[in-house]
């Protein structure tokens, strides 16, 4: 059932320390191929942080010629997306759940004087640039770089897994990736969705970042933009401890949608329409994970096709050539 997004909400301050399913046993089908890959291994410059990369494949369906990279929240390890990146690797993805520096909340910028807090933070993680005041990530450690290294690592020693389509002279395909991370992370995908133009950007549970203060989204939030803003989505709940408002509006600035209109759905519910918008109601401690929970998994599907046919893709390289 489709209700339309209530009017008024009220936030309730609860923990988001919630328990995510992460049983792979349970969660995933037993021919998905499950690969952990230590980042030392990929790069001797790089350090792990929350646990070792995650690397998963379905041999038994066709390939969807596709990869998704999932960035996970503040100090939650590659594998909290495991639902996700599962439902990902059966419908035919390749899926990369990376470690990367992850430890400081996004929200540290929500009070800061320098209107440029947040785009210093997310440029910071994800480039490696000297820039913030909040976290110190080098190049090495960067998300791009640790992408990079785990690409030609899974190309050169999982051969048959088909990860050379979705690297090109060292770097990433990005006209064949969907990135997507939770909470802190859906900050991530977004800002790389900013940089390279990429095949969508999946958002849940954030992004995070409003300038309380100024009452306004981050700057970096309306930068132009390589990935057309058609095609970025976000999956959110009203009852997020981390103001659904202001993730609605960050969301607004980042699609260029000048009236929002979220859209309500419930679990298993089939979804029609045009939306990029989407919201649940779960509560209590589940709200803010509640966006990665298997009983959503029509939503994610949703997110990764809606609308293919009216929101084109920049044509990805043609797959490289293997050297010889």
């Amino acid at each position: 059932m489709q209700r339309p997004f209530p009017s008024c909400l009220i936030l309730r301050a609860v923990s988001i320390a919630a328990a995510l399913l992460i049983i792979v046993g349970a969660d995933l089908r037993a021919q998905i191929k499950v690969l952990r890959i230590d980042p030392q291994q990929t790069d001797a410059a790089i350090e792990k942080v929350q646990g070792a990369h995650i690397a998963l494949e379905d041999p038994a369906v066709a390939p969807a010629h596709k990869l998704l990279v999932f960035l996970a929240g503040t100090r939650a390890t590659p594998e909290s997306g495991l639902a996700v990146e599962g439902a990902f690797a059966r419908w035919g993805y390749r899926v990369i759940g990376l470690d990367y520096e992850n430890g400081v909340l996004a929200v540290a910028c929500a009070h800061s004087a320098d209107s440029a807090c947040f785009d210093h933070y997310r440029e910071a993680i994800v480039t490696g640039a000297p820039v913030s005041e909040k976290i110190s990530v080098d190049r090495a450690n960067s998300i791009l770089n640790r992408l990079e290294k785990l690409l030609v690592y899974l190309a050169k020693t999982d051969p048959g897994g088909g990860w050379d389509e979705f690297a090109a002279d060292g770097q990433p395909v990005w006209g064949r990736i969907v990135v997507a991370g939770h909470s802190q992370g859906s900050g991530h995908a977004a800002y790389i969705g900013k940089m390279f133009a990429v095949d969508r950007v999946l958002m849940f549970s954030g992004p995070q970042d409003y300038l309380d203060d100024l009452n306004e989204p981050a700057p970096w939030e309306s930068s132009p933009s390589a990935t057309l803003p058609s095609r970025f989505f976000a999956f959110l709940n009203v009852n997020d401890p981390f103001n659904v408002q202001h993730q609605i509006a960050s969301c607004a600035v980042l699609m260029k949608l000048a009236q929002p209109a979220p859209l309500m759905v419930e679990p298993g519910a089939a979804i029609q329409g045009d939306h990029q918008i989407l919201v649940n109601d779960v509560e209590a401690k589940r709200a803010h994970g509640s966006t990665i929970q298997p009983e959503f998994e029509s939503v994610w599907q949703y997110m990764s096709t809606e609308g293919d046919a009216i929101r084109p893709a920049l044509p990805a390289p043609p797959r490289p050539t293997p050297a010889r």
